[in-house]
């Protein structure tokens, strides 16, 4: 039997709410406390509860300022934080991850995909929509810059890492990547670190963050796309680890 998942709901509408938990429940999930309040003011955890438990947020008009985030992620700071949102806005997922959720899904996300997607944010990952690809920056590599290091050159990125960057872009875990670009996974360990250190930033999510403001484009082949299309089957996602 798989091992029950602690998740919080925190949904404004009553219907949504109710069923949202009813379909979780049924999906080996155990629910803490569902509240209507995005802010989760009255949410207590039971000291028996997992530090990291799931915390799914119904992020409505009043919040798009994620300060309810902010509130959530400095309560639980080992909690997962899983924002669902109307409609996919570019900006307003960079937004979000930076700050602290791990999951941003669209609520059009189908049931099997929406199971898959919070039992990956149970396990570590970052999850992101589909849409993602579909909202690239139409930017190739950028050699100048205002931020940050200011340009990938100035971030002396090689060849090869500016490869592996952009599938981080694209979400693809190390054996993606090791299949893509035809080296070990313990090769791609290797460049991934390299490329956190050079960057500056802590994880992949950020790297692939960093990226895209730097104008590095993924390269979206009809073979990319079979491939994400396969890997992250049934879910209609892309993931990406936090760990390198």
């Amino acid at each position: 039997m798989s091992k029950l998942i602690d998740v919080a709901i925190l949904v404004r509408n009553t219907i949504v709410r109710e069923g949202l938990a009813r379909i979780l429940e049924d999906e080996n999930f155990t629910i803490l406390q569902s509240l209507e309040d995005p802010y989760g003011t009255d949410l207590n955890i039971d000291s028996n509860a997992s530090s990291d438990f799931l915390i799914v947020i119904d992020n409505e008009s009043e919040c798009t300022d994620l300060s309810n985030v902010e509130e959530l992620r400095e309560r639980f700071p080992d909690a997962r934080l899983v924002l669902l949102i109307d409609t996919f806005d570019f900006n307003g997922m960079l937004r979000a991850f930076r700050h602290g959720v791990d999951g941003y899904l669209v609520k059009q996300i189908g049931y099997e995909q929406l199971i898959g997607s919070l039992k990956l944010v149970a396990m570590g990952e970052k999850v992101i929509p589909s849409e993602f690809t579909e909202n690239l920056p139409e930017e190739k590599i950028s050699t100048k810059n205002s931020s940050g290091f200011g340009s990938v050159v100035a971030a002396k990125l090689s060849a090869r890492e500016i490869q592996i960057l952009q599938c981080l872009i694209m979400g693809y875990p190390n054996k993606v990547v090791s299949r893509q670009l035809k080296i070990s996974e313990a090769t791609v360990k290797v460049h991934v670190k390299a490329i956190l250190r050079k960057l500056g930033v802590q994880n992949r999510t950020q790297a692939a963050i960093w990226a895209v403001n730097h104008g590095v484009e993924p390269e979206l082949t009809s073979e990319n796309a079979e491939m994400v299309n396969h890997i992250v089957a049934p879910a209609d996602h892309v993931a990406t680890h936090v760990a390198a």
